[in-house]
């Protein structure tokens, strides 16, 4: 129950995040790597703090590289 509610919690913010239009795309997408990153890491270590913060810190950094890798392959 309590990570149904932190998952909500975490795609509310996602989906408010990614409306922003002021933000850069590489700052869209280190928003959107950072929700998913907490997500993975919340589900994957069931609800653990320290496994959604550092899914999140992990999946801002792979979201903010990904405009780098992708401009790269044009």
């Amino acid at each position: 129950m309590y990570l149904n509610r932190r998952l909500i919690v975490i795609v509310s913010i996602l989906v408010l995040l990614s409306g922003c239009t002021s933000l850069s795309t590489r700052q869209k997408n280190a928003a959107i790597g950072a929700g998913i990153g907490g997500v993975a890491g919340a589900i994957l270590t069931n609800g653990s703090a320290f496994g959604t913060v550092g899914g999140a810190a992990i999946g801002g950094v792979i979201g903010h590289g990904f405009d780098e890798i992708t401009s790269k392959k044009k």
